[in-house]
């Protein structure tokens, strides 16, 4: 199988992993909640507060959007370039 499906064929370690689950009655192939996965900060809240202060002052930087409501550089990045939701501003 390897050579028709190369990478995309799973390993035979791993389909005896999910046999052993499934033959211990873990029906799920989704990964469960774990204690220290990300939460989502990039909610319709923080996104009015990051445009708040973008209509405020057009020059402010990306940290300094960051800051104010208390979510990291790259989340409040992805607000003000969000493409999907027309949240351009730069």
């Amino acid at each position: 199988m390897k050579v028709q499906y190369d990478d995309a064929c799973l390993s035979l370690q791993q389909v005896y992993e999910w046999t052993r689950k499934f033959m211990n009655g873990i029906s799920s192939v989704t990964d469960s909640p774990r204690t220290g996965q990300a939460h989502p900060v990039v909610t319709p809240e923080t996104i009015a507060a990051v445009e708040a202060i973008v209509k405020e002052n057009l020059r402010v930087t990306v940290n300094e959007k960051a800051a104010h409501p208390d979510m990291s550089h790259g989340s409040a990045h992805n607000i003000v370039h969000d493409k999907k939701n027309k949240n351009i501003y730069i």
